[in-house]
């Protein structure tokens, strides 16, 4: 995951003051990397022991694919080594160097939904700017944040972080690296309920990401939400003054005026701060228009010009397994396949709705609800009126599939996939949407596989 550097990002000399580490000889990385078939030529190589496999196993190969050293807690051959006294802990210390010598203005995000995509416009909006680094992928967790700021460039000027949870806590201790100027979270929804209970306890997770604030820092807080002033009374417990809002809302500091479909995406008008603003953003939905409020907001408090930075929007695609558009043979295939919750599946619904040709829903599992989830799946029988078809698979489905009438439904993706294929035809617009862990890529391959793609 190497960032292009103007220098090279690390010195041996700079990580061993970092970890307390020792080198085995000097050397320069230009970046960081844990995974050895994806690491590039000149890359520290990070050997973390996760749950079920050890990064040791892997330094030969690192070595091979021309790591520039590698970072471990025993002694291997290949190359320079830094050895240090955990490999998890060696991340955790150069992620806070990286973050101390940095001068650039730094944003974290959080939120049950659109934590990614809102990450990825921030990158867009603010690379109007200056130099912008942003986080990898979903890297939001004990080891992606502090993997994602020990490859921030020292040249940066802006920073953007994901920090994500499943456990109060999480955040508190993620947060505490990235130490942000400006603290953005983008909804509240039903997710992790099995672990939290209810959405004023999620509510309450999330805001742990004001206490990592810098001084002076701004909470950028959805008007919208129910748990808008829940966040907004935990920022000020904390001592945050600055605290804005973006939504519809009349009161809101960044507010939606207007949205409409656009050849691509769609065109919003809002009022940023004072400021008006007509954009065209690259990709569809409601929430998207949110996400883009939230981003602006915080071009604008950072400084930055709002409608500069809307100008580069146009150019912003769904991501992958989040809202990206495949076109195999004559279908469309929306790939929502990485995360699923209440809210997600009703804004990915919606959307659908509004899609050309018949209208085909493949939903699997949305998981980690809790006792609440039978009822959370069977919710969304409302929110499927327009589609023509609808496909189900997995247990939790079962609850959408017994109130729902002509669902087809299936235990698992794997059996789901070839009922699919069989109903769909050409000038269909399909909905694939599940949490990772049902697996419903299996059901876009499949699709591809038949349609071509």
């Amino acid at each position: 995951m190497s960032p292009p550097n103007i220098s090279p990002l690390w010195t041996s000399e700079e990580i061993e003051r970092a970890t307390l580490g020792r080198a085995s000889a000097p050397f320069t990385v230009t970046g960081l990397a844990i995974d050895s078939r994806k690491l590039q030529p000149g890359e520290l190589y990070v050997a973390i022991k996760g749950e079920n496999k050890d990064g040791h196993e892997f330094t030969a190969n690192a070595f091979e694919n021309k790591a520039g050293a590698a970072l471990v807690s025993k002694s291997v051959e290949g190359g320079p080594t830094i050895t240090v006294a955990h490999t998890q802990r060696a991340l955790e210390d150069l992620a806070r160097a990286a973050r101390a010598r940095s001068a650039a203005k730094i944003i974290g995000v959080t939120g049950s939904a659109g934590k990614t995509t809102t990450k990825e416009i921030l990158k867009l909006a603010f690379e109007a700017l200056g130099q912008t680094y942003a986080s990898g992928a979903s890297f939001n967790n004990h080891w992606g944040v502090p993997f994602s700021l020990a490859n921030f460039p020292r040249e940066a000027a802006f920073g953007v972080f994901e920090i994500g949870m499943n456990h109060f806590g999480e955040i508190r201790n993620l947060v505490s690296f990235v130490r942000p100027h400006i603290a953005l979270v983008t909804t509240i929804a039903p997710a992790h309920l099995e672990f939290f209970g209810n959405c004023e306890a999620i509510a309450d997770a999330k805001s742990e990401i004001f206490e990592g604030l810098m001084p002076g820092g701004f909470a950028l807080l959805p008007v919208d939400s129910p748990y808008c002033e829940r966040l907004r009374a935990r920022a000020k417990q904390i001592g945050v003054t600055n605290i804005l809002t973006f939504g519809s809302a009349q009161c809101a500091d960044a507010r939606l005026i207007s949205v409409e479909e656009a050849a691509s995406g769609i065109r919003l008008k809002a009022e940023i701060q004072g400021k008006a603003i007509d954009a065209v953003v690259g990709a569809p939905g409601a929430h998207i228009a949110s996400n883009t409020l939230g981003a602006l907001l915080a071009v604008s408090v950072a400084g930055g010009d709002a409608e500069m930075a809307a100008a580069t929007l146009a150019d912003f695609a769904p991501l992958k397994g989040r809202g990206a558009r495949i076109k195999a043979g004559n279908i469309e295939i929306i790939d929502e396949s990485y995360n699923a919750n209440p809210a997600s599946m009703v804004a990915a619904l919606a959307l659908l709705s509004k899609a050309p040709g018949r209208k085909v829903a493949v939903l699997g599992d949305m998981l980690e609800l809790g006792p609440q989830s039978p009822d959370l799946h069977a919710g969304l029988a409302a929110h499927l009126a327009a589609a023509d078809r609808v496909f189900l698979a997995g247990s939790n489905m079962k609850s959408l599939a017994d109130v729902l009438s002509g669902a087809s439904y299936a235990a698992n993706s794997a059996e789901l996939a070839p009922l699919v294929t069989e109903a769909v035809r050409d000038g269909d617009t399909v909905l694939v949407k599940g949490s990772n862990g049902s697996r419903m890529t299996v059901v876009i391959d499949a699709l591809k596989s038949r349609f071509g793609g």
